[in-house]
């Protein structure tokens, strides 16, 4: 890829609520955003959903693994080729493992089947030289949070709130200009988000989710489980710092005796109750949190966090960003930064000793 000065990129997400594949095209430098381009989303089937979780964890087994890959690159593929030029693609596959105090962290699909079948380079593996050099691997959208912030002209300090299965908060100064230098940005997963209360719905009413917070709506949240959620150690530890999305697929049995209602409200509870504790590690309190994922959409959720908090709580799309596809533009950003041999962590958001440019670069057959 020659040097100039926007580059048309493609990016694709597919997270730890397990719903879909997201994608989308931004103009970028690597460094600024120069332009949104067209979105696109491909639901997983039940069937699809099913192979990827049987995937998950430690040790699922090479047929399980080698099913869910084939799921994950199928659906990426039916996707990302719907759309039209883009000059590299950012394809962050599935994570189905992510330990990084044992050094671990695991996504799923080969992004070199996938550059075959677009005809055009695909940079992946994102997570991998990270984790080798000693960071959490996670959360890898801060980067782009940061050119986002200076995008919208953000004047002071600020932070978004990713709402998936897992919660991440990235608080970032868009006074500093380079996001590797120290005090740009601090990022961190909060706690459980979606995950728990998305695994609890589908098990006692076989939806896919708490649509619009009408479960946790109708709820009281329990004595106790919020007490007992942060009693325990992630809690304590200082940020950066990451989760599997099954860190605490336990707090299903902490509601187990709870009315659908009362456990969907308490579960949801909790996703607020992990954020505001995060918040508390900022090295200022943000002027605002903008949220993106999923649980902006779950008014119930979104009341929690507002009264928890001593900001403004506002979805991302009050400041023009899109919340659905904030994660896709990420991986798309990332992607030109790493053709162009720039960093996509550092300490301040993975923990990484020093700034580290990750992921590897496939390219179809016969390309240089």
């Amino acid at each position: 890829m020659t040097v100039k000065e926007a580059i048309r990129a493609l990016g694709a997400m597919s997270g730890t609520s397990l719903d879909g594949v997201d994608a989308a095209v931004i103009e970028t430098d690597g460094r600024r955003i120069l332009g949104f381009g067209e979105t696109g989303y491909r639901a997983y089937a039940p069937r699809e959903r099913a192979a990827i979780r049987a995937a998950l964890g430690p040790a699922p087994g090479e047929a399980a693994s080698e099913a869910a890959a084939e799921v994950v690159e199928t659906a990426h593929a039916e996707l990302l080729s719907r759309f039209g030029e883009a000059e590299v693609v950012g394809f962050h596959g599935q994570t189905t493992w992510h330990d990084p105090a044992r050094g671990v962290t695991v996504q799923i699909g080969n992004g070199q089947i996938l550059a075959e079948v677009l005809d055009r380079p695909v940079v992946w593996d994102f997570r991998s030289t990270d984790v080798a050099m000693g960071g959490q691997g996670a959360p890898l959208a801060p980067f782009w949070h940061h050119a986002c912030a200076r995008f919208i002209e953000a004047e002071a300090p600020l932070a978004f709130l990713n709402l998936g299965g897992v919660g991440n908060l990235t608080w970032v100064d868009p006074r500093i200009e380079d996001p590797a230098a120290e005090g740009a940005l601090l990022a961190f997963d909060t706690g459980p988000a979606n995950a728990p209360i998305d695994d609890l719905v589908a098990a006692r009413t076989g939806a896919s989710h708490d649509t619009d917070g009408a479960l946790a709506a109708q709820g009281r949240v329990a004595d106790g489980v919020l007490e007992a959620m942060l009693a325990r150690g992630y809690f304590a530890k200082i940020p950066p710092k990451s989760l599997d999305r099954a860190e605490f697929a336990d707090l299903g049995e902490a509601v187990r005796g709870l009315s659908d209602a009362d456990a969907v409200a308490t579960l949801t509870a909790c996703a607020a109750a992990a954020v505001a504790h995060g918040v508390e590690h900022c090295p200022s309190p943000p002027a605002r949190v903008l949220v993106t994922g999923g649980g902006r959409r779950n008014p119930v959720l979104m009341a929690m966090l507002s009264a928890g908090l001593d900001c403004p709580v506002q979805p991302v799309e009050e400041v023009g960003l899109d919340g659905d596809m904030l994660e896709a533009q990420a991986f798309a950003y990332l992607a030109v930064r790493v053709m162009r041999g720039l960093p996509t962590s550092a300490p301040g958001t993975t923990g990484v000793a020093a700034p580290v440019g990750g992921g590897q670069i496939s390219r179809p057959s016969g390309q240089v």
